[in-house]
């Protein structure tokens, strides 16, 4: 398990390796639109987890749209705290 901030940082070191086999920097290099995409299609399968599937399903579907959503969130140069101060 990992927390918010983990999972920030591990991302900020792939994107930072450019590592062409990494799915995350591939995800990058298409840029903001395609990143925007996953999350429309993510958010969409998170609703629809808390409609008819499980805890657990529902938890993967969110932990995914996290995850898209610091991938775009880094994609365009923002840093946590960009984040933080708007909570």
């Amino acid at each position: 398990m990992k927390s918010f901030e983990e999972l920030w940082s591990e991302l900020a070191l792939k994107i930072a390796s450019k590592d062409p086999n990494s799915s995350t920097v591939k995800l990058v290099e298409g840029g903001v639109h395609s990143i925007g995409k996953k999350i429309a299609e993510e958010a969409g399968e998170v609703w629809i987890a808390a409609e008819y599937q499980s805890d657990q399903e529902l938890a993967q579907e969110i932990s995914q749209l996290i995850y898209y959503l610091q991938t775009i969130a880094q994609a365009r140069g923002l840093k946590i705290e960009d984040i933080y101060k708007e909570l």
